[in-house]
């Protein structure tokens, strides 16, 4: 029986979770599915089998890799190894760099919210506030009681 390890054919997707660019192989199943992954400049369907020397194309996070292949497995070992399996190439590397600079000195806005939505307490609290300012309500404001 052969070494797993050493498999001369890989499923697409199990190559992509051995490699550790997805969590789970149905994550990478399901980016390859939404045609969100070449190999070779070329849509590619989870089945395929990668060779030595493709290149995958693909996003994984905030921004898109270019790797070519240069081993094959479908066991996923622990990340030093994984790291064997691939090399990412200069242009990836260079357009990642700028895309996290470019993170660094525009931050996305909505990743400053800390709390998320106001809770129940929280909502009564900032209507009493507002309620306070000394602006008549809307009940307050309009009547229909007859003036004595």
């Amino acid at each position: 029986m052969s070494d797993p390890t050493r498999s001369d054919k890989v499923r697409l997707d199990k190559w992509l979770w051995a490699a550790r660019f997805f969590k789970t192989r149905s994550l990478a199943a399901d980016e390859i599915d939404k045609g969100r992954v070449r190999v070779n400049g070329q849509v590619a369907k989870a089945s395929r089998e990668p060779r030595v020397g493709d290149e995958i194309e693909f996003k994984a996070g905030y921004s898109s890799r270019t790797v070519v292949v240069r081993a094959l497995s479908a066991v996923r070992g622990p990340a030093p190894q994984a790291a064997l399996l691939y090399e990412e190439t200069a242009a990836s590397l260079l357009a990642r760099a700028q895309a996290a600079e470019q993170r660094r000195l525009a931050p996305e806005p909505a990743h400053t919210i800390t709390q998320g939505r106001p809770t129940k307490r929280d909502r009564r609290q900032l209507q009493d506030l507002r309620s306070s300012d000394r602006t008549p309500g809307w009940n307050e404001r309009w009547s229909a009681a007859l003036d004595d």
